[in-house]
């Protein structure tokens, strides 16, 4: 996630700032002077451009109020969830961190671990599009700032699909599976996994229930915690279908994502034709190996024939800041100035995050973030990443029962049955 957060990431993180002169109050000490505050700031941006990006902005913002130190963490996506799962199972959370929203944010909320902010950021509340906003707002009140809203789709290499004569992307998961065999025809590995790190084998599974079942399926899922239903056991036959093929590269089970010899670098080396990954795509790919510039192409998730779900539904999610409950002000204001039209902007323009503020759309250059952004404008529905969207438990279960799916421990059925008995059992 995801991601780079996936991600984000895949992830990532930004916010908006009371003002562009991004200075925050703080009680004074003796003699006039503002007391030493510390903002404890975890976030996943581990390549760049937003690696940069964001120790810049800190070192902007500790310029603007010396008396505020920013103290970041930078995790991968795998790192991050196990280490902020910790600290919060133990009562606690950063001042500042990466959130995704959906059910994760909602049992933090619960526990008390994150501040209403509503009020705080009423002022730059109406800078931001209410796509962006709606993973973070919960019965009208603000418990984070977006820094990143996208989808998650097929980044594709031009070259090779050329070498193996397909002229045009798939439109349908019939399609899909012929242009795979058409690649292996070919003698090119059809598509780049991490299947160490399970998430990003998650989307596979997910996007078909999408189009098996369309988004009600999966809302309805939320609600009565039954993931048996035919929909869902087809979504997970339709990927056997794929993975019988053998479409992976070789080694996959045990490759992350981001690293030397991951699911990036494959892609962006040029050893993979395919990838299905969130709209951080292109940087990770170009910070983990050569990236491959105008050889790269983007299509969305293919329909699947029959299906009652659309192929403008989209499934994604984007990053956000959220703000500890016990963190003090100076840590809002960072969000804020994060997400600052005149700094977010930045982050934009340099293909690290896709817009969440109104009026940004013109900073993006890039002609593959361009389509992603023009899919997520017309998209007629949008899920959350699924193990952002339930529970942390279901979450996780969803990653590894699809996991064994993939690797051929695990039949359809019995996916469906064990994501619904941690599901029940939540419940």
């Amino acid at each position: 996630m995801k991601r780079s957060l996936v991600l984000l990431t895949a992830a990532v993180l930004v916010a908006g700032c009371g003002g562009a002169g991004g200075s925050a109050e703080a009680p004074q000490e003796g003699g006039g002077s503002p007391a030493k505050v510390e903002i404890e700031w975890w976030h996943l941006s581990t390549a760049d451009p937003l690696k940069t990006l964001w120790a810049q902005r800190a070192k902007e913002f500790e310029a603007k109020n010396p008396h505020v130190t920013i103290k970041a963490t930078v995790l991968e996506n795998d790192a991050y969830k196990a280490k902020l799962t910790t600290v919060t199972q133990s009562g606690q959370a950063p001042d500042l961190f990466a959130t995704w929203g959906g059910g994760v944010l909602q049992q933090q909320i619960d526990a008390g671990l994150v501040k209403d902010i509503t009020d705080d950021v009423a002022d730059v509340l109406p800078t931001f599009t209410p796509a962006a906003l709606s993973a973070y707002q919960v019965d009208g009140r603000t418990y984070g700032l977006p820094t990143d809203i996208g989808v998650v789709g097929f980044w594709y290499n031009k070259k090779l699909f050329a070498k193996a004569g397909i002229t045009e992307p798939p439109a349908t998961w019939s399609a899909f599976l012929e242009t795979v065999q058409k690649l292996k025809a070919a003698g090119v590995t059809p598509i780049a996994l991490a299947g160490k790190e399970k998430w990003p084998g998650h989307y596979y599974w997910a996007y078909l229930a999408m189009r098996i079942g369309g988004l009600d399926a999966l809302k309805q899922a939320a609600t009565d915690h039954d993931f048996t239903k035919p929909d869902f056991v087809t979504a997970g036959q339709q990927l056997k279908a794929l993975a019988d093929l053998q479409p992976f590269q070789r080694g996959f089970l045990g490759a992350g994502y981001g690293t030397a010899d991951g699911q990036a670098a494959v892609m962006g080396n040029g050893g993979a034709a395919m990838e299905l990954m969130g709209q951080w795509a292109p940087a990770t790919q170009a910070d983990a190996g050569e990236g491959l510039g105008e050889d790269l192409g983007f299509f969305p998730f293919p329909a699947v024939e029959g299906g009652k779900g659309s192929i403008g539904d989209a499934f994604g999610g984007g990053g956000g800041l959220a703000v500890g409950a016990d963190a003090p002000p100076e840590a809002v204001e960072f969000a804020k100035y994060m997400t600052a039209m005149e700094n977010h902007t930045k982050a934009v323009e340099a293909g690290g995050v896709l817009p969440v503020l109104k009026g940004e759309e013109e900073a993006v250059k890039d002609p593959n973030l361009k389509q992603v952004a023009t899919m997520l404008a017309g998209a007629t529905g949008y899920q959350l990443y699924l193990d952002q969207a339930y529970p942390p438990a279901v979450g996780q279960q969803v990653n590894d029962s699809v996991a064994e799916l993939i690797g051929g421990t695990k039949t359809p059925e019995e996916v469906a049955k064990d994501i619904t008995e941690v599901a029940m059992s939540e419940g």
